[in-house]
């Protein structure tokens, strides 16, 4: 069975053919022997029944030996599906009633399924069919079907018309045959329907009876409207509530009764969907139901229930298969609490699937219930408390549990007695801490609980500590005379709480509650006395202790001891210093110091730098309001020794020869030792002593005491009179030129003795010596000019003497080259035989010159040759250094005309352009001219004018050309034959008296050329580049161009140019 939707249509249409059904013709259907086509539609309130050939375009009947395959169907311009079901069937008999049918009630949804055979309660047998109606009926199918092929028959459109009339005059010739012979039925449509719950519902009930009598339909529903016609009757009904209701379609007929049974049944969507409520708090690791309610909702063969724990699901169930009747479901199912579960939300979705039966799917949530779990832990709390309170005191509270979840969630009680205490809450993952301070008054003095309890998720932890509270006062120590003056009595009492036992000193109270007392006769030693009074209390069992303490002050006059102020005192110069002179007194006595003499105080107690100036003899005095005491002081200051210039001075200067000694004084307290000693020796100087040159240097002088020791350095100097020595002043000397070194000439003598050299004979005769200063340095030049050689005589002279010197002084020089000597730039001509490069040195002695290029000298003797050409280096050298120079040399050679070539080297025809090119080689750089036929005009010369160029060539244009190159060196030359050849029929055509006046023309200016232009042989193109006349080149030694043939040859310019060889280009002018 298979649920199709079909479109209203407004008119009729014949059936389409399918090839497996058979022949076709004029749009007529062939359904085959023994197969019939029934249908019965609502159109026009009008029943129409045919045998063949008419039917709606969404009916479709098939018989035949296979299935039908599906096809596509055109409606008045719109595709849709077939609207058909179609099914085998191996025979199709006519009175086997194996008919296709498919109802059609506006756009109504409805099934397709082949109709069943009338049993005998509803309808008759089936008794042979009149025989006009066979005939009639026969005939006109067995008429309209045949193909036209085989036998005449009816246009289509009469078969058209005989069918139309057949369908309408059918019930009424031949109703009282059909009456006798059809098998009638009823038929109910929809017969299976879905509604939803409160819809509405159209049903058609018709027959194929042609007169029934009367006809009905029977339903417990209620209607709204009800349509009739001959043989059918539509109803709808409304407010459909029932599960499932069985509508009856009947007709009278015939003396019959002929039904039809439908099946209506509602659905109703799950609007609501109940989950039970979860329980407010669960214990982790304990199952839980969950259970969903979808009342009402159904059929609950079509429902699907879903458990959800968010978005995961936990079960899902289809009830598929329960009764069609039964509506509503509900579904439970047992879960495990997890930790994770705590705060999910829990929800159930229901999905009641009715695409099956043409409708949609329709779904609904419930609203989500959130889970609470926990986990406690089966142990009490622990809890941390001292258990004994006193009364006043605060003490700490500390109450913890672990495996707690969630231990945010928790609810904690934390109470002393009625008291409730407020507590700080701590979480450390799965534990809890609690933590209070407890505080006891005196109303809460004794025994008392302290209570713990943790709430979670309707559980609790309970732990209980006892507690005593007590009340425990401090002693009391008193004093009869706190102050006392020395010698008086004075009385000390320890007393406590009633229960307490008091200890003063050590010495108990003969009973709990009784005080305890002392005497004594205050002296000195009782200053600043100590006291002390200790009670006990037993509580509980265990004993707990006070004390309080207490001083006594005895008043007595000053007393100096020495300990506390010595009579003598010595302290160090220099670091700072606390001068203290104490007194013992009571009250505390003050201490005053001062000289005698001077007046002068010290600065008692206080911090401050020790000097000389505070040694002498002071007299200390004590003073309280109980008396005085005097006592005499001496102060000392001891400071390192000192030597200074007066009596150990930094220089002393003696004199070779002489007897002298060493003395230094020093100061210091106490007085220091002084000892000298000379640098690098061990001995100490001591007594008199004869200078020597030795005793000169630095002495060490040390002066020691108690408080440290102080050196000094003592240089001596010893003085004597001037001395040559040779290896400082050389007898013999030579200066060599620009080196900026001077005569040294260094004397021994202290002090330094002054030196003079002045010439004695010859050139350098009263001439002065320059002298190099001992530190002056070596490579600055102090010599402005020459230095005469010659004999020099050399004094020095200090305050102890004089000494002269005989010096013999020479002259030397280094090598020299400037321009003058080895010109850097040198120029060789090619051919001619070089002995070297003209370069030499001045200098003492006489340096040596070599040449070379990149490190080759060039060898002598060799012709000069272009590969000669480069950069040298020169190198001069003696004793006292070398000079270098760079020297770049040129190779100068003759011209020569390398290339002389014409362009095109094909024919040009008149008018046409040629090009001459003259390369030539030379250094210096060549200037090239030409000279060209007698009568040549309009030639172009290129800005070097190494390319001669013709446009509009013409006749005059023909001859030798001769290119020469000249430089300095020489002069070469080339020549080439340009020869002009084409048809002279314009000398025919001018007649003879026209050439011979053009002869003459051309004499006349040759003439001219040769009288104005070239009267020197040859015409500079240089000159006549940019002017617009004709170039004339043609010199004495000029050829001109004739005959048949080209010649060529070569020019001796002078007696120093080359032959080149003769070379002829012919280039042949033809007319267009």
């Amino acid at each position: 069975m298979a649920h199709v939707e079909c479109h209203r249509l407004a008119s009729w249409q014949r059936l389409d053919d399918h090839p497996a059904s058979g022949a076709h013709a004029g749009g007529r259907q062939s359904l085959g022997p023994g197969c019939r086509v029934e249908v019965s539609y609502l159109v026009s309130r009008s029943r129409v029944d045919t045998q063949a050939g008419l039917a709606l375009d969404v009916w479709e009947g098939w018989c035949g030996p296979g299935p039908r395959p599906p096809r596509q169907k055109r409606i008045r311009g719109r595709s849709s599906a077939a609207c058909a079901h179609t099914r085998r069937v191996d025979t199709c008999p006519l009175h086997a009633g194996r008919l296709c049918r498919r109802p059609l009630l506006g756009n109504q949804v409805t099934n397709v399924k082949p109709i069943p055979e009338r049993n005998s309660a509803s309808s008759t047998t089936h008794p042979p069919r009149g025989p006009l109606a066979q005939l009639s009926a026969r005939a006109l199918l067995a008429s309209c079907a045949s193909p036209a092929a085989a036998m005449p028959g009816p246009s289509p459109g009469l078969c058209r018309a005989l069918l139309g009339l057949w369908a309408a005059l059918g019930p009424g010739l031949f109703g009282l045959s059909a009456v006798a012979q059809e098998p009638f039925w009823a038929d109910l449509q929809p017969r299976v329907a879905l509604v939803e719950r409160g819809g509405s519902l159209w049903l058609n009930c018709s027959t194929n009876c042609p007169r029934p009598e009367r006809g009905g339909l029977e339903t417990s529903l209620r209607r709204n409207g009800t349509q009739r016609g001959l043989r059918w009757l539509a109803r709808q009904l409304v407010d459909i509530r029932e599960p499932e209701t069985q509508p009856v379609c009947f007709f009278r007929c015939a003396r019959r009764t002929l039904q039809a049974r439908g099946l209506i049944r509602t659905f109703q969507r799950p609007d609501r969907v109940e989950l039970v409520p979860l329980p407010a708090w669960q214990p982790v690791g304990e199952n839980f139901t969950l259970s969903c309610r979808v009342p009402g909702a159904g059929p609950r063969g079509s429902l699907t229930l879903t458990l959800l724990r968010g978005a995961q699901e936990l079960i899902r169930r289809s009830f598929a298969g329960e009764p069609p009747r039964a509506r509503g479901a509900v579904l439970t199912a047992t879960v495990l609490a997890r930790r994770e579960d705590h705060g999910a939300n829990f929800s159930c979705r229901a999905e009641l699937d009715l695409r099956p039966h043409g409708l949609g799917l329709f779904s609904n949530s419930s609203a989500p219930r959130e889970l609470r779990t926990f986990a406690l832990s089966p142990d009490p709390p622990r809890l941390a408390v001292s258990r004994l309170l006193e009364v006043g005191s605060e003490r700490p509270v500390r109450c913890t549990l672990d495996e707690l979840f969630p231990a945010s969630e928790a609810e904690v009680y934390l109470a002393l007695g009625d008291h409730r205490l407020s507590p700080d809450i701590t979480l450390e993952g799965d534990a809890l801490v609690v933590t209070a301070t407890a505080t006891a008054n005196a109303e809460q003095e004794g025994a008392r609980q302290l209570v713990c309890n943790v709430t979670l998720g309707g559980e609790s932890r309970e732990t209980r500590e006892n507690v005593t509270v007590y009340s425990f006062p401090a002693p009391v120590l008193t004093l009869s005379e706190p102050s006392t003056p020395e010698g008086k009595v004075v009385t000390v009492t320890c007393a406590a709480g009633p229960e307490a036992l008091v200890t003063l000193d050590g010495i108990p109270a003969v009973v709990p509650g009784q005080p305890a007392q002392l005497q004594l006769n205050a002296t000195e030693d009782d200053d600043k006395r100590s006291f002390f009074c200790d009670a006990s209390l037993e509580v509980v069992g265990q004993t707990l202790s006070k004390n309080k303490s207490a001083e006594l002050r005895v008043l007595y006059a000053p007393r100096l001891d020495d300990s506390d102020c010595p009579r003598s005192w010595t302290w160090p110069e220099g670091p700072e210093q606390t001068l203290r002179c104490e007194a013992r007194g009571n009250p505390a006595p003050s201490v005053h110091c001062e000289r005698p003499d001077s007046g002068a105080v010290l600065a008692l107690g206080l911090q401050g730098p020790v000097t000389r100036a505070l040694a002498g003899i002071y007299r200390c005095t004590a003073v309280n309001r109980q008396g005085a005491a005097v006592k005499e002081v001496t102060v000392t200051v001891e400071y390192a020794p000192s030597l200074d210039s007066m009596g150990c001075p930094e220089h002393i200067t003696w004199l070779e020869g002489t007897e002298v000694s060493l003395s230094c004084m020093a100061h210091g307290v106490p007085p220091p030792n002084v000892s000298c000693v000379h640098s690098g020796e061990a001995g100490v100087v001591e007594g008199l002593l004869r200078v020597v040159r030795q005793h000169a240097g630095t002495y060490r002088c040390e002066a020691t005491n108690a408080q440290g020791s102080v050196a000094k350095t003592v240089a001596v100097t010893v003085e004597y009179g001037p001395s040559f020595e040779e290896q400082s002043c050389p007898s013999n000397w030579t200066w060599v030129e620009g080196s900026g070194q001077l005569f040294s000439c260094e004397v021994d003598g202290k002090p330094e003795p002054s030196v003079e050299c002045i010439g004695s004979e010859g050139a350098s005769e009263g001439l002065l010596l320059p002298l190099a200063s001992p530190d002056s340095s070596p490579g600055v030049p102090n010599i402005a000019s020459g230095l005469a050689p010659g004999i020099y005589i050399c004094n020095a002279t200090n305050r102890h003497g004089s000494m002269v010197k005989t010096v013999a002084v020479s002259t030397e020089s280094p090598p020299q080259m400037d321009e003058s000597t080895c010109p850097s730039h040198q120029t060789w001509l090619e051919g001619a035989e070089a002995a070297g490069l003209a370069c030499t040195a001045r200098g003492r002695p006489s340096p040596q010159v070599r040449c070379s290029r990149e490190g080759v000298p060039r060898p002598q003797g060799l012709r000069v040759s272009r590969e000669d050409a480069g950069t040298y280096r020169c190198l001069a050298t003696n004793m006292h250094g070398t000079d270098v120079r760079t020297v770049t040399l040129g190779v100068e050679y003759r011209p020569v005309v390398a290339e002389l070539a014409a362009s095109p080297p094909g024919g040009v025809r008149p008018g046409g352009n040629f090009t001459l090119t003259c390369r030539a080689e030379a250094w210096p750089p060549a200037q090239i001219s030409w000279r060209a036929p007698p009568g040549a005009l309009n030639i172009g010369l290129s800005s070097n004018n190494s390319t001669l160029s013709v446009a509009g060539a013409m006749g005059s244009h023909g001859g030798e050309y001769e290119c020469a190159a000249t430089n300095a060196h020489g002069r070469h030359a080339r020549r080439i034959t340009v020869r002009v050849a084409g048809p002279w029929l314009w000398v025919a055509v001018g007649g003879v008296a026209g050439g011979a006046a053009l002869l003459a023309a051309g004499a006349g200016l040759a003439f001219y050329v040769q009288s104005t232009a070239c009267k020197k042989g040859e015409y500079n193109v240089q000159e006549a580049e940019s002017s617009g006349e004709a170039v004339c080149l043609n010199g004495a030694g000029g050829g001109t161009g004739g005959g048949t043939g080209a010649e060529g040859g070569t020019e001796a310019a002078d007696t120093a140019e080359a032959q080149a060889g003769g070379e002829v280009f012919a280039i042949q002018l033809t007319s267009a």
